[in-house]
């Protein structure tokens, strides 16, 4: 069977060398040159990464702060009691609540981006693990979603924190903002996951870390870029 390429895809490869590395400037400068599709692509760096899967100690997770934001406005929910409904409220919080939004989740409801916890809500909310995780929702301490100071926790993730982590072949896939962004605002983003990602090798990890990285739209092709 033989696939059809698009006449936008055609276009995209006349612009892009795929044998060519390129400078973080100029793939940006590539990618939003190529043909538009009728949607604000997410724009994305793709990582591929020498791990040894089989490793414990080699998972990579981290966070990081893109000084431009995602480009999508995330919901938040935050699991809290006390005092600490109004701090959420307050700091704009979509959902709020204690034993009763676990509730709420357990019955199905998944109508946000992103799951934050105080650490006493941890025991109730641990047992919607099988629903929460893999769906990547379940708080965690090194995501910074598990936290007594659920205002500055809130504020990080509305302004742009996001989380990464390898999946199963040892790769990272994530957006670093929209194709309507700056050249200026995405290459600041991208350099900060790219920073970011490197910061996170594990200490077991010899030699090169990060084998590969790729620039891409959601419906684009890939530009190599040097690392």
């Amino acid at each position: 069977m033989t696939t059809k390429i698009s006449k936008r895809i055609k276009e995209s490869y006349k612009k892009v060398d795929v044998n060519k590395t390129y400078s973080l400037k100029d793939a940006v400068a590539l990618i939003q040159q190529s043909p538009k599709v009728k949607f604000d692509e997410t724009v994305e760096l793709h990582f591929n990464l020498s791990l040894n899967l089989k490793a414990s100690d080699q998972n990579v997770r981290g966070t990081v702060v893109l000084p431009h934001g995602t480009g999508k406005s995330l919901k938040v929910a935050v699991v809290c009691q006390g005092e600490n409904v109004n701090k959420a409220n307050a700091a704009g919080a979509d959902f709020v609540g204690g034993v009763e939004l676990i509730e709420k989740i357990e019955k199905g409801f998944l109508g946000f981006d992103c799951l934050i916890a105080t650490p006493d809500m941890m025991k109730d909310l641990s047992k919607l693990g099988k629903v929460l995780g893999p769906r990547g929702l379940m708080p965690s301490p090194k995501a910074g979603t598990v936290t007594a100071d659920v205002e500055r926790a809130l504020r990080e993730v509305k302004a742009g924190r996001v989380e990464f982590k390898n999946d199963k072949q040892g790769g990272i896939h994530l957006g670093v903002g929209k194709r309507s962004f700056s050249e200026q605002n995405l290459i600041e983003n991208a350099r900060h996951l790219m920073e970011a990602v490197d910061h996170a090798k594990p200490a077991s990890v010899k030699g090169v870390f990060i084998k590969s990285v790729y620039l891409s739209t959601t419906m684009g092709v890939g530009v190599k870029v040097a690392i």
